[in-house]
């Protein structure tokens, strides 16, 4: 087993943009997700597998960071919700574009995820990325620790928080446009999965279709019925062609602009966490500066200590998520538009290939007539 990673400084010894979650291995209901990435030195490359129970012990020690300063202001990468094998029909649709295709949509969630931590300036330097990246061995079990996670759930309990009034117009403003712009995501992302879905429906009946022209097929010395068995084969060819083809579409729609909406879903998520996180600071901060004014003598000293420490705490946080919102503005820009220009990228090649297809089948029905 893997020793307890400790939360200190350290460089990755791998390229983070060269992470791939490659392959999903199956063990009866559990799947485990193979890891590559090349090493730094130049020299090969680390191949690790890790189950999602490993992803989440990762996650818990980036959370557990208490000791590193305004780690509550960072927006943490989001970790997609754990897959099982023979799921539900509810679970898959609470998975929405992960949940399709065979399993390349979420190796591709958990691939982002893995990179996205890899390429910040401050949860990189956590033991537990590299250790997770490179050792052989899988990790312990994760003990359960006193995190920022715990703090929220239980300041989801007193949800006037949510809803109090900045001291920051800056914080003010992002909290204000994160609410609308994380539902207009939701709703993109929702209605875009419903595209994909009756693409799906279209290819199958297309290839149902497809099949049933065969049964009109017969092997006859009727020249009619001969030409007539000749047009149904033609025209299943032309169906199979459509079915492919509709697969095809789908597959980019779920591969490009599907996981890209997804993606912006569940960072706009992340973000609205930390906001609150950075909320319930300021209220904490607001109460000590209230104990501190009303208190006595006796306890005054220690009252302004407890307020300098609220105070600096909550400057700390304020000046990461500060620079935080500002790459995540930039991040989120970025990734729509790859997921867009890939999406029609994909969807122009595929439409080229679809148009020739069906020329040639339309050249072949020429030739029949």
């Amino acid at each position: 087993m893997m020793e307890e990673a400790k939360e200190v400084s350290s460089s990755l010894s791998v390229h983070g943009h060269t992470i791939q979650v490659t392959e999903v291995l199956k063990d009866g209901d559990t799947l485990t997700f193979l890891i590559v990435s090349q090493k730094l030195s130049g020299t090969g490359e680390y191949h690790v597998d890790r189950t999602h129970s490993d992803f989440e012990w990762l996650q818990q020690h980036l959370f557990s960071q208490e000791d590193v300063p305004g780690i509550q202001g960072v927006i943490f990468p989001p970790l997609p919700a754990k897959v099982q094998m023979n799921a539900s029909a509810k679970v898959m649709k609470q998975l929405g574009f992960l949940g399709l295709g065979e399993w390349q949509p979420y190796c591709k969630a958990l691939e982002t995820f893995l990179q996205q931590i890899a390429a910040h300036t401050i949860l990189s330097r956590n033991k537990a990325v590299g250790v997770f990246l490179t050792s052989t061995d899988p990790p312990g079990r994760q003990r359960v620790k006193k995190n920022i996670f715990n703090r929220l759930s239980q300041a989801v309990e007193e949800m006037r928080k949510e809803g109090h009034k900045d001291v920051d117009e800056f914080f003010q403003t992002e909290r204000d446009h994160n609410l609308p712009l994380s539902s207009y995501t939701k709703t993109a992302a929702e209605r875009f999965l419903d595209v994909v879905l009756s693409e799906q429906k279209i290819a199958v009946a297309c290839g149902h279709f497809s099949a049933a022209l065969h049964l009109c097929v017969e092997s006859v010395e009727d020249p009619e019925k001969q030409a007539f068995s000749k047009a149904c084969v033609k025209l299943s060819e032309v169906f199979d062609c459509m079915k492919k083809n509709t697969t095809n579409v789908a597959e980019n729609d779920v591969n490009s602009l599907g996981l890209g909406l997804d993606l912006g879903s569940r960072c706009l998520d992340a973000e609205k966490e930390m906001l609150f996180r950075r909320t319930c600071k300021l209220v904490e901060l607001e109460n000590a500066r209230r104990n501190a004014e009303k208190a006595k003598p006796l306890k005054k000293a220690a009252m302004e200590e407890v307020k300098k420490a609220a105070e600096t705490e909550f400057s700390h946080i304020s000046g990461v998520a500060k620079e935080e919102i500002a790459r995540f503005r930039r991040e989120r820009v970025e990734l729509l538009q790859q997921a867009l220009v890939q999406w029609c990228e994909k969807q122009l090649h595929t439409a080229r290939e679809t148009a020739e297809q069906l020329d040639q089948h339309l050249q072949a029905f020429r030739g029949m007539a």
